[in-house]
């Protein structure tokens, strides 16, 4: 007769009482993560986040009340679950998942990791971490009333990178700068021209017309005098926008006009009027486009703002104009506090930066003849948010601890991959179970010996764009080295500070690197070994700096592994990995990965066509909201897969 402990099995309540689990991520899962955990009966619990308590997280994560704003989200959540239960074993760090002192023996320490993340590269941190240390993961996501649990464990199942992820959504320069079409352009615009006036300027950020772009192909020194900004010729000095605006004191009128400097197309500011006007001189632009209408700052055109909520109202032009004049004086008075050489980071929850960027994007989008929107809309796109649901975030965690329970009890067979719809399918469900599918054989993380091709141009690209953009941001590696296979052993990167920076600005060239070259990349942080084939080219497109060639499989693997492949895993071997000497981690959101959405107009035709199909539904990234595309596979013990996702045309992704 099986013995009960409450609703658990004897033997399986025994495992929670001496089993030690690693919470990663204190926010909106989180929070209910850790309730479920304490009331499950689990008694050692440790659990990591980087973020702090902001008054923009109460209203779903219930474990924070409005004294505990500004204190860390993993000692409150730790004090506040142990009023459930007070004899509970919790550990609390407020410290970064990359952090290199939790290497791959801190991993090691666990019987389970569940994952309630908001950001890929700190995911693939902890996929990468548990593949090493041969843990079980619970993955999770939710965006609004989407959600989804998975289990990932090495050699039986995809790890989280098995399944290419999209890049971040963006926008080309020439797009931004010169011909927006859509809301989001002018938001990204606004962005740029916060860091370009207050925060850290990046050449990548510019805001002023860009003469380069192709479409417009026109001779800038012929019709440079036809723009009212450029009457006046001067022998005037490029200066960066920062110094420009301090020369005139942050005065908002003439950040807006601009009218007394005749290197107008030169400075990067705002460019409300003048600039708006040397955009009209491009004359091609406008042969299929409504042209715009620059804006003056005596003459607003009145509109009238909405009803409702202060965030939910749409301001007319001359309120946008209040707005964008408070909110610069704002920003500059806290640059004169914070000092000579002071720089300000754009945060949505930062009310005179959110005030900045709502201001300047919506008279952008006047001036291109786009809808305003509202505060609340431009916070939700500028901050790439979907709205958390709690009882989604509920329902997820509810259902990790399921999942647990079962690899807990030895049954990792019957754990699945479960989708949370927004509707239910044709059996009326809104849960849906699908069979987790095997590892991808030419994954470039938990494949045997790990492989990719990588196109760019050895002439043009430098190592330290290797290192940041290839390696660290595609993918995903926090501390690489990386060794040329030239017979020589030649050291390019290395994680050692200090050792090899004086090769950054050279580019790959230099170092014999060629069309063929293969570069062997450690990051000994992850355990992690990846080896790099370089295929030389210049016909990449503008502003693409390199391509990932073949990452997708068209076909799945076979799914018999045989023995040897499993002992030549490369990545999660016995050996103790070494934690990195950088300093440097990425800092960590806590809310949520989202790792499915679907079309917000989708109903419940578009679950009976998926139902129908067999097809799982497509996996996306909570950076972009975007999909990547799983490949058919059919549950024979549930009802049907999921819908598919739609494309996130506002490059909105999610929280919680």
């Amino acid at each position: 007769m099986v013995q009960l402990v409450g609703s658990l099995r004897k033997e399986l309540h025994d495992t929670l009482s001496t089993c030690k689990v690693l919470v990663v991520g204190a926010g909106g899962i989180g929070c209910e993560l850790l309730k479920n955990l304490v009331l499950t009966g689990f008694k050692n619990i440790e659990v990591i986040d980087l973020d702090t308590i902001d008054v923009s997280n109460l209203n779903r994560q219930f474990l924070f009340q409005k004294k505990h704003v500004g204190k860390s989200k993993a000692q409150v959540a730790k004090e506040s679950v142990l009023q459930f239960c007070p004899t509970v074993n919790i550990t609390a760090y407020h410290d970064s998942i990359m952090n290199p002192d939790y290497n791959v023996e801190f991993f090691r320490n666990f019987m389970l990791v569940m994952n309630a993340l908001d950001n890929r590269a700190a995911r693939n941190h902890v996929n990468r971490m548990c593949l090493a240390a041969d843990i079980p993961l619970i993955e999770s996501g939710t965006a609004g009333y989407l959600g989804q649990v998975t289990v990932i464990k090495k050699g039986l199942t995809e790890c989280y990178e098995c399944q290419p992820k999209p890049t971040q959504k963006t926008f080309p320069g020439c797009t931004i700068r010169n011909t927006p079409s859509e809301p989001i352009h002018c938001i990204v615009w606004a962005k740029y021209l916060f860091n370009q006036l207050f925060g850290e300027e990046d050449a990548d950020q510019e805001v002023s017309p860009d003469t380069a772009d192709p479409e417009a192909a026109w001779n800038p020194e012929d019709t440079a005098a036809r723009a009212t900004a450029s009457e006046n010729d001067g022998d005037i000095k490029r200066v960066s926008t920062k110094d420009w605006a301090r020369s005139t004191g942050y005065d908002a009128v003439k950040l807006f006009h601009k009218v007394e400097y005749p290197d107008a197309m030169y400075l990067s500011a705002l460019l409300f009027k003048d600039d708006i006007m040397y955009l009209l001189t491009m004359d091609k632009l406008w042969k299929t486009r409504k042209a715009p209408t620059p804006l003056v700052w005596q003459h607003p055109q009145e509109l009238s703002a909405g009803s409702g909520l202060k965030d939910q109202q749409v301001l007319g032009v001359w309120g946008l104009c209040q707005l964008f004049q408070h909110s610069v004086e704002t920003l500059r008075s806290q640059l004169q506090e914070m000092g000579e050489g002071a720089e300000l980071v754009w945060d949505k929850d930062d009310p005179p930066a959110m005030d900045f960027v709502t201001a300047a994007a919506n008279l952008r989008m006047h001036i291109f003849s786009m809808n305003t929107k509202s505060r609340f809309d431009v916070k939700s796109m500028a901050g790439n948010i979907i709205p958390a649901i709690a009882t989604t975030n509920a329902v997820i965690a509810g259902l990790i601890v399921l999942e647990g329970l079962k690899i807990l009890s030895g049954e990792l067979e019957s754990c699945r991959t479960i989708f949370l719809n927004k509707c239910p399918n044709l059996r009326k469900k809104l849960l849906v179970p699908c069979i987790l599918d095997p590892p991808i054989a030419n994954c470039y993380v938990c494949a045997s010996k790990p492989e990719v091709m990588v196109k760019l141009n050895v002439h043009k690209t430098t190592v330290l764009s290797l290192q940041d953009r290839i390696l660290k941001e595609r993918f995903g590696m926090v501390a690489p080295d990386v060794q040329i296979e030239d017979g020589k052993g030649t050291i390019l990167i290395s994680s050692e500070e200090g050792e090899t920076e004086t090769n950054n600005s050279k580019f790959l060239a230099d170092f014999g690197i060629r069309n063929g070259s293969r570069l062997q990349v450690d990051d000994f942080l992850q355990d992690y070994t990846l080896l790099v084939n370089v295929l030389h080219t210049e016909e990449l497109e503008r502003d693409v700096e390199f391509e990932v060639v073949g990452e997708a499989p068209d076909k799945a693997p076979s799914p018999q592994t045989t023995p040897e492949e499993v002992n030549s895993v490369t990545n999660g071997n016995k050996d103790s990995a070494q934690p990195s000497t950088s300093s440097k981690a990425p800092a960590e959101d806590d809310d949520i990965m989202i790792v499915d959405s679907e079309e917000e107009n989708e109903g419940a035709s578009s679950s009976t066509a998926a139902a129908t199909s067999g097809t799982k539904r497509k996996h996306s990234d909570a950076e972009t909201g975007e999909t990547s595309t799983k490949r058919p596979r059919t549950d024979q013990s549930s009802a049907a897969a999921a819908p598919t996702d739609d494309d996130d045309d506002d490059d909105i992704i999610t929280l919680d």
